[in-house]
């Protein structure tokens, strides 16, 4: 089976509600509906290596939207506020999914009005190198300080820091919007379910989360 950063994503709708158990995160409200947009985390930061995001959450209108709706989340903290039809439209997005991370970063460019977003793949056997995982380490805090948010093709099946596992093995799309602990450990704004919306996950994890896909930061 292919491995690249170009393979097809797609939420199956099984995906939609299969993250398990109940998340009280930081960045999200619980109870938002796909038609809500709820100011969700005030922006901070401390002397402690911490910072997160306002971002203003949407969830996804059906199973193949992950993409656009993680795009739209990740702009949302710079205020913008984009249809997630126009955008899905822009990244060529199907029934089949958005295609590759690839699809994602010239959206996420446009919208910003800067090329400031790159794409970076992670090969499936380099994820638990120490380099690639203190480099989207480091990423996500220069972007994140930079008052943007990641946004990263993930595939599988992953534990946040509560022990929840969250899993999408057929890909899935997810937005990076805050850290903690020097970056340690990262905020995720997920818009597969709104009740799980929001869950903070060691990088190490993400990580390997991303592993034969890509993140644009």
């Amino acid at each position: 089976m292919a491995t690249t950063l170009l393979r097809k994503t797609v939420l199956t709708a099984a995906g939609v509600v299969a993250t398990a158990g109940g998340i009280a995160g930081p960045a999200v409200a619980a109870q938002a509906t796909p038609a809500e947009k709820a100011a969700i985390v005030a922006d901070r930061k401390s002397g402690h290596g911490e910072r997160e995001l306002d971002v203003r959450y949407e969830a996804q209108p059906n199973f193949y939207f992950c993409g656009p709706a993680a795009a739209r989340n990740a702009l949302s903290v710079q205020g913008k506020n984009i249809d997630v039809h126009a955008m899905a439209e822009e990244m060529g997005t199907t029934e089949a999914g958005t295609n590759s991370i690839n699809d994602i970063t010239p959206v996420l460019n446009k919208e910003t009005g800067k090329d400031v977003y790159k794409s970076t793949e992670i090969p499936v056997d380099k994820a638990r190198d120490r380099d690639k995982v203190d480099k989207l380490r480091a990423d996500v805090v220069k972007t994140v300080d930079d008052g943007r948010a990641v946004v990263a093709n993930i595939a599988g099946t992953a534990t946040d820091t509560d022990g929840n596992a969250h899993s999408f093995e057929g890909g899935h799309y997810i937005s990076v919007v805050g850290y903690r602990d020097g970056g340690k450990v990262v905020t995720i704004a997920d818009s597969a379910n709104p009740n799980q919306a929001s869950y903070r996950m060691d990088v190490d994890e993400l990580a390997r989360w991303i592993a034969s896909r890509g993140y644009s930061s």
